[in-house]
């Protein structure tokens, strides 16, 4: 039997237990702190009584409040699709161009366009539509390939570039230097004068200009102005998607003239509402000043 004795330097007395010549002073827990626990306990039985608290084969239990952070997450987005519905009632029945000019509608389809293309449009066109060179287009300036109007850039968002809905938008340009009468010299010399075009100093009278007007203008305009009815981009800027930077231009020129690279977009009225649609259009309209 354990030898409890009297601690004098503690002034406790001992559980008799000792190890090595060290004995174990018997301190019981204070007293608040053994209420604190035992308050605890009883506070977890009552939540387990009263809240969802274990999974089950079939789901969990559900507490005598069946409480569910599920429920109360869809109760919200019920209420605020109903304080919404007004709103996206009306801009579902007005028409893009009646959006613009109604300015109490116009901030709010901003607001909705610019969450909207955050969640559906900048994994390829980037943050504020800032485009990626070489693959996606930039949507923040002030050129359009298929124009830059609000009823353009809403049938361009509605049914998409080369995809499979029938009312997207189509064009392919040819592949020249592969099989047709231009050899690799004429290839270069249209590449030259392309080049020129971009940087606002045509060199006219060279053999590529004869070239171009015999077979881009009828796509691409005279001067290379574009033609947005076709899709066919301007090439007298310095606004190109597959060009390159300045050393790489001609070379760019060349693999799309030779190889033409022909990009595709979703046609997105497949995908989010009517509503939706038209508040990335005026959010779209708004990034580079739309014609």
């Amino acid at each position: 039997m354990a030898h409890v004795e009297h601690d004098v330097i503690s002034g406790q007395n001992t559980t008799g237990h000792e190890w090595d010549g060290i004995k174990e002073l018997n301190t019981p827990l204070p007293k608040w702190w053994v209420y604190v626990f035992w308050a605890t306990v009883i506070w977890a039985i009552g939540y387990w009584i009263a809240m969802p608290a274990w999974p089950t084969p079939n789901g969990f239990t559900r507490g005598m409040m069946e409480y569910s952070s599920r429920g109360d997450l869809a109760n919200e987005l019920d209420i605020q699709k109903k304080a919404r519905s007004q709103w996206l009632g009306k801009l579902e029945a007005a028409s893009v161009e009646d959006i613009a000019k109604d300015k109490t509608l116009l901030n709010y389809a901003l607001a909705g366009g610019k969450i909207a293309f955050g969640e559906n449009c900048s994994a390829c066109h980037g943050a504020g539509g800032v485009g990626v060179a070489g693959n996606y287009p930039r949507l923040a300036d002030d050129e359009w390939i298929w124009g830059g109007t609000l009823e353009d850039i809403h049938q361009t968002i509605q049914y998409g570039v080369r995809n499979t809905n029938s009312d997207s938008r189509q064009s392919e340009m040819l592949a020249f230097g592969t099989g047709d009468a231009l050899d690799k010299t004429q290839v270069d010399q249209l590449a030259d004068y392309v080049v020129s075009l971009s940087s606002k100093t045509p060199a006219a009278g060279s053999p590529g200009e004869a070239i171009f007007a015999e077979r881009c203008t009828a796509c691409h305009g005279e001067g290379g102005v574009g033609t947005k009815e076709l899709g066919a981009p301007a090439l007298n800027n310095s606004i190109w998607l597959f060009k390159g930077d300045k050393e790489t231009a001609k070379q760019g020129i060349i693999n799309q003239v030779t190889k033409p690279r022909h990009g595709s977009m979703p046609a997105w009225g497949e995908r989010l509402d009517a509503a939706t649609i038209k508040m990335l259009t005026v959010y779209v309209h708004s990034l580079g000043g739309g014609k």
